[in-house]
């Protein structure tokens, strides 16, 4: 069943594009520094040699949190695919569309899981900006993501980096930051934005184990990479691309297979559907065969109230 929720508000974001459509941080050395050098900031151990998927991603958005090597991964994908910036981008917007919506729903908590780097459009900024008692609590395994939004974050009670694999369902909840922010006995958004093409396994159990903790009025919003038949095949040799360079293995998923995800939660209207096409804003839908669909099935549910 998909139920209508009327369209989210609209807010904006900008900045200076690339000649490839990839959007250009400021910041000179490419990574956002907060204090000291990247070797100071870093946890030891970390591969700043290697591309990673949280930094890639930060540099197709535009953002400042990245090396050489991540933003040469993404000029090398859009080489290969120009549209892929544009695709992160209307991932991360979907994002942003998606907060609001939940916001205009009263829901004032957030757990956003996988959240990578905080980068452009950060999800704490987008709840603040409506509530600045809203509270928002992020969950990242990869260390240099951790670091970087425990920096930026430092002093906020409101929000919060938990280190954690999302698929630890019973760690992120005991989490002592988690429950000193998040009121499980009151509606929650639970954020499954481009992460769950990450997990290898059956990521059902993630989302039942956030559906059992969490209160009716509740919302589930999922966006994941689509299968490589309904990719051109410059987008499968991109995705090859990215696998081999970060080792981070990505998992398709076809429309149906995003939608048994919702198991136990209500789609709200417009249903699954590409990331660009969920409640878009004024302009952001281009003409139609004008450029590629985005691969990125996307969707929102609602908990819904027990009789």
């Amino acid at each position: 069943m998909v139920t209508s929720p009327g369209g989210p508000a609209a807010r904006t974001t900008t900045g200076e594009v690339h000649r490839h459509g990839l959007l250009v941080g400021t910041a000179q050395a490419g990574v956002r520094m907060i204090g000291g050098s990247a070797d100071d900031r870093y946890p030891s151990g970390v591969d700043l040699d290697r591309p990673s998927a949280a930094r890639v991603y930060d540099a197709l958005l535009g953002g400042s949190a990245n090396f050489a090597v991540d933003r040469a991964l993404a000029r090398q994908m859009l080489t290969a695919e120009p549209n892929a910036a544009r695709w992160a981008q209307a991932n991360r917007a979907f994002l942003r569309r998606a907060v609001d919506f939940l916001l205009d729903e009263g829901v004032r908590q957030f757990v956003d899981l996988g959240s990578g780097l905080p980068t452009v459009g950060n999800v704490h900024e987008i709840v603040h900006a409506a509530d600045p008692d809203g509270r928002v609590v992020y969950v990242d395994v990869d260390p240099v993501a951790v670091a970087h939004g425990q920096s930026l974050l430092a002093g906020d009670g409101r929000a919060v980096v938990v280190q954690a694999d999302i698929r630890d369902v019973d760690a992120i909840l005991a989490d002592p930051a988690t429950q000193d922010l998040i009121d499980f006995d009151q509606p929650v958004g639970v954020l499954a934005v481009a992460v769950l093409h990450f997990v290898t396994d059956d990521p059902t159990p993630i989302l039942a184990g956030f559906r059992s903790a969490a209160a009716p009025g509740s919302h589930l919003v999922v966006s994941h990479l689509t299968t490589p038949d309904e990719m051109s095949a410059a987008v499968v040799g991109v995705v090859a691309q990215y696998n081999t360079r970060t080792g981070t293995p990505l998992t398709f998923r076809s429309r149906a297979q995003v939608t048994d995800l919702f198991a136990g939660w209500r789609v709200l209207e417009p249903g699954v559907v590409p990331a660009d096409t969920w409640w878009p804003e004024p302009g952001d839908l281009e003409e139609p065969g004008a450029r590629p669909r985005v691969p990125i099935w996307a969707g929102v549910a609602r908990l819904p109230y027990v009789a």
